[in-house]
């Protein structure tokens, strides 16, 4: 106990907690990301993989399984399964964004190529589909499955949402719960399901995953004009990109004509010049839309931290609670 509670973080406290799961799921993962045939695979999966990432979304599950009571091997698994799947959507959205760094390292379609990336994470989603089938149980495999589409919807959405300035919250949440958390909610639901547990605690897993991812989204939206090296954001890159995020669909509802044509320019057609940043990042500020959209965010992490209400109560379920309080952290 003292170990633990000498470590600050939420997740490092959980990983903590968790930590004979996690090196086997780790264990699992460098297993199944490997290849006779194509070496470039564990290449290109071990640079994103072993790239320092939290883990958080396999924690989810490790921890959601734990604190149901579940004593099986399966929650290794669909641990796995869950970063399989995350690390496979990772690639892709390089290639899609046109990234050149993740994690503070060059991105995989940077030092190999855009075919590579893309033909690796559909290997990396095949091996979560053969991850995942371990189980045996077709309500996990459905969850895990539906989730994998709602992902790749939530992408194609955000491909024709994010430059259009008709683009509301309502479609926004939208984006965010396909891309971000479906994945989140999937991840607690079926260590809940694998447990066996009350239909009341598997929903309210569900809905305890959907908040948190809903609300790590909104932040990590915000810190693109909030951030700084101690945030791990490089501020404007959104703006860049053109992505209409919730701060700028704030300012966009409230704009003037002159506002609204700067928008046009500068989002929809892309017509970006020096100062335009800074420009939009007063706006934001000028029509209180990173106030606002912080306030969302810290909505969010409340209802999250609500859902465990029904979950048994014990160590694991109070640091997912702090785990919500961390993800909005750094806006308070």
């Amino acid at each position: 106990m003292g170990l633990e509670k000498s470590i600050v973080k939420p997740h490092e406290r959980l990983a903590h907690a968790l930590a004979p799961e996690l090196d086997a799921v780790n264990t699992l993962i460098r297993e199944r990301m490997s290849s006779e045939h194509a070496p470039r695979i564990p290449e290109v999966t071990a640079h994103l993989i072993e790239a320092g990432g939290k883990r958080l979304r396999p924690m989810l599950t490790l921890a959601a399984a734990k604190a149901c009571g579940y004593e099986g091997p399966y929650h290794i698994h669909l641990a796995a399964t869950v970063e399989f799947i995350h690390t496979a959507t990772l690639l892709h959205d390089d290639v899609v964004d046109e990234s050149a760094q993740r994690r503070g390292r060059p991105t995989a379609n940077l030092l190999w190529d855009n075919k590579s990336s893309v033909l690796v994470g559909d290997y990396l989603f095949a091996r979560a589909f053969q991850l995942m089938t371990d189980a045996d149980n077709l309500r996990v495999l459905r969850i895990l499955s539906n989730a994998s589409a709602t992902i790749a919807e939530g992408e194609v959405l955000q491909l024709t949402a994010a430059q259009d300035l008709r683009t509301d919250e309502g479609i926004y949440l939208q984006v965010v719960r396909g891309k971000t958390a479906a994945l989140f909610s999937a991840a607690t639901e079926v260590g809940g399901v694998l447990a066996g547990s009350s239909e009341d605690v598997v929903k309210a897993l569900f809905d305890y995953g959907d908040a948190l991812g809903i609300s790590f989204q909104i932040v990590d939206d915000l810190l693109d004009y909030w951030g700084s090296e101690q945030t791990g954001k490089n501020v404007g890159d959104d703006f860049r990109e053109r992505k209409l995020t919730l701060p700028l669909i704030k300012a966009v509802a409230k704009a003037d004509d002159e506002e609204r044509a700067f928008w046009v320019r500068t989002i929809e057609k892309g017509k970006q010049e020096d100062g335009d940043l800074e420009h939009a990042i007063s706006l934001l500020n000028k029509h209180g839309a990173l106030e606002e959209t912080r306030e969302v965010a810290l909505e969010w992490a409340d209802k999250a931290k609500a859902a465990l209400a029904t979950l048994p109560s014990g160590e694991i379920v109070e640091m997912l609670s702090d785990i919500a309080d961390y993800v909005v952290a750094r806006l308070r």
